[in-house]
């Protein structure tokens, strides 16, 4: 069995400020680690699937080195549109390979358990929508080609349209060349993606894709085309995706915040009713 824990959309701020005035994203981070640190057992690893940053600036990195140095389990990041690839790779350390890939687009290949583990670079300098260009593809393509081991694919910007009209204006530019891809290798047992700050189960390239819940605020679900862009402070959470062999790759959504109980279902289990 392998698990691997996605979190996602951090937007980590400077000390005592908080993002969009209202949500407290510091203090939120900080209560997302200590859930990813109380797991028993531990996930093999943990995926950061972008917006680790706000704005960014050095001490906003600042602040994700010290939270994600935190946890427990291996951690692994990618970037977001609110995110600075030069900039991660200056002041990020024990988050996996991120010098890998080019110049301006990092990405990698890394094998946790049973599974190996694909991070794009979606982010675009400037623009909040999200390109993979044609060299990233041919990497992905060729590197999925070279191993058949079950792969999970990370990246930030989902490849196609959910519903959300003002996040789908900012999606994934090329999520049609990238659903190609994926379609060609049957091995791709899991595409995992943030940026829309809510939990979504759709299909791309016939392969299943979820996107995290922010550990912040979430995005307003609203599916009007001329719905206002709005974010609401509903419960963070995380997924859960566990492999084995016999059932593939299981996706569950956990809740950072804890909740009454457990209770047990029936009396003989000790309880005096």
């Amino acid at each position: 069995m392998t698990v691997i824990a996605q979190i996602s959309d951090l937007h980590i701020r400077p000390r005592g400020l908080a993002c969009y005035r209202v949500s407290e994203t510091n203090m939120l981070a900080e209560r997302a680690m200590s859930a990813l640190n109380r797991l028993d057992p531990q996930p093999d690893a943990i995926i950061v699937t972008g917006d680790l940053a706000d704005m960014p600036d050095a001490r906003e990195y600042a602040g994700v080195q010290r939270l994600l140095a935190s946890l427990k389990a291996p951690v692994y990041v990618l970037p977001g549109n609110h995110d600075s690839t030069a900039m991660m790779r200056e002041r990020l350390t024990g988050v996996g390979p991120i010098g890998e890939g080019t110049a301006d687009k990092m990405h990698y290949a890394v094998t946790v358990g049973d599974v190996r583990l694909i991070a794009l670079d979606s982010s675009v300098p400037g623009a909040a929508h999200g390109e993979l260009g044609p060299d990233q593809l041919d990497w992905l393509d060729r590197t999925l080609g070279a191993d058949t081991t079950p792969t999970l694919v990370a990246v930030h910007h989902p490849p196609k349209s959910l519903g959300i009209e003002h996040m789908d204006q900012i999606g994934l530019q090329d999520g049609e060349a990238f659903a190609e891809v994926v379609a060609r290798h049957p091995h791709v047992a899991r595409i995992l993606c943030g940026h829309v700050h809510r939990t979504i189960i759709a299909e791309v390239g016939g392969r299943v894709m979820t996107l995290a819940p922010s550990t912040g605020h979430q995005v307003a679900l609203a599916f009007g085309d001329d719905a206002p862009a709005h974010f609401i402070m509903e419960p963070p959470g995380y997924f859960l995706h566990r492999f084995t062999e016999q059932s593939g790759v299981i996706s569950h959504l956990a809740f950072v915040e804890p909740f009454p109980g457990p209770y047990p279902f029936f009396a003989d289990e000790g309880v005096d009713w």
